[in-house]
């Protein structure tokens, strides 16, 4: 019997299993675990901190624009994180021809849904932190 290409990629993708050490699913979990990423997909989504007229629709924003809202965030970190969303196919990186040269992105369809994921991840651990943060003193104190 002849395995179709199609019957190949139903069953690899049937064999996906994170548990396994070999499965290429861990590569994207730890892709999708960092905090730049969850950051930059809850600022494409339309996350960002409030501001006046602020739709929370999903947007467009420029390389500059990401950068001042990720506060922290290393010029070498932010072009290697987005060009990884770009290959892995969560965002699109548009180029303008202006005067300078305009660069936005924007989150994919699969971007998108892997956003609203991150938008309760990041809204968990700003709501927890203070709990959190209360933990860690306790044990702190118990482990002196």
């Amino acid at each position: 019997m002849t395995t179709t290409r199609a019957d190949k990629k139903a069953q690899a993708k049937a064999e996906y299993n994170a548990f396994l050490a070999v499965c290429p699913s861990r590569q994207l979990l730890d892709r999708i675990s960092d905090k730049w990423v969850v950051l930059i997909l809850c600022a494409l989504g339309g996350d960002a901190p409030e501001r006046p007229g602020a739709s929370h629709a999903p947007k467009a924003m420029r390389y500059s624009e990401l950068a001042r809202l990720l506060a922290g965030v290393s010029q070498k970190m932010l072009t290697q994180t987005l060009r990884a969303l770009e290959r892995d196919g969560l965002l699109i990186r548009t180029v303008t021809p202006t005067v300078p040269v305009t660069v936005t992105y924007e989150l994919t369809d699969l971007g998108l849904s892997l956003h609203h994921l991150t938008r309760g991840l990041r809204q968990w651990a700003q709501t927890h932190m203070g709990q959190v943060l209360v933990n860690r003193e306790s044990h702190d104190a118990r482990a002196s």
